[in-house]
């Protein structure tokens, strides 16, 4: 078999290294170039503060990343050095009930699907009236899991606590990132991340990325590539590092005798 193909990993700056050191002890050329950019709400709004004091008020608590740990922790924790008893917490996948572990809190997820949709079949989010929920979140985003959580009868709000925002990079970044790199292969982690990707200076005019292989979180995203003409996508069970490792070693067993 030949040598393995260059690897572009795209997660936010300060986020990519154990998936890069896990591409690279297993024979993968790997190179790294954020797609997106995270920083917190500061000063946060009033009404947002306001959310974080009434925390004793709500039955659930939902984060929807390990970022919206990483930032709405710092928040809550400033606020509730003893967290209120009572809650029932969730996270949408394993990396994010991690995180909430080092702040002392257990958290349920839906396993394997680590999705909104995935979430809303855990059955202590099923009948939720007369029940308050929190979640806690980035700016924009889907709105799926708000929706169908005020339909079950919720009152939702929603703590977002810090941005995502493209990241400032010359035209000829992506190019030269590329080229140097003999990359093959994007891993990309969230429709963000692809639609950042598909705005950067250069990359409508240039055909290359049509050729290229992109794994991808979801069938969502991958939709969302297929419509932006790019068709080589290997869609992974979730965006954790170990599902995308998985969906490109797996691609590769099946493409690679072929290279």
């Amino acid at each position: 078999m030949a040598a393995k193909p260059g690897v572009l990993v795209t997660r936010p700056e300060g986020q990519g290294g154990p998936l890069c050191e896990r591409l690279r002890s297993d024979g993968w050329p790997v190179s790294q170039l954020p797609l997106l950019t995270l920083e917190p709400v500061e000063p946060l709004p009033a009404s947002q503060r306001q959310l974080v004091l009434d925390l004793d008020l709500y039955q659930h608590v939902i984060f929807i990343s390990a970022n919206a740990v990483r930032f709405g922790m710092a928040v809550i924790d400033n606020y509730w050095p003893q967290l209120p008893l009572g809650l029932h917490w969730y996270a949408v996948g394993d990396s994010t009930a991690r995180a909430l572990r080092t702040h002392g809190v257990e958290a349920e997820t839906p396993g394997r699907d680590m999705t909104s949709e995935g979430l809303l079949r855990l059955p202590g989010l099923a009948d939720l009236r007369e029940q308050r929920v929190l979640l806690v979140k980035g700016e924009g985003g889907r709105n799926t899991l708000a929706e169908t959580l005020t339909h079950r009868g919720a009152r939702v709000d929603a703590l977002r606590c810090y941005r995502r925002c493209p990241p400032d990079w010359p035209a000829s970044a992506l190019q030269e990132t590329l080229d140097a790199g003999g990359i093959e292969v994007l891993l990309i982690s969230s429709g963000e991340g692809l639609a950042n990707l598909l705005a950067l200076p250069g990359v409508a005019e240039s055909s290359k990325l049509e050729s290229m292989t992109l794994v991808l979180p979801s069938e969502r995203v991958a939709e969302a590539a297929a419509a932006a003409g790019l068709r080589h996508c290997v869609v992974a069970d979730n965006a954790s590092d170990g599902a995308m490792f998985a969906a490109l070693s797996d691609w590769y067993a099946r493409s690679g005798e072929k290279r």
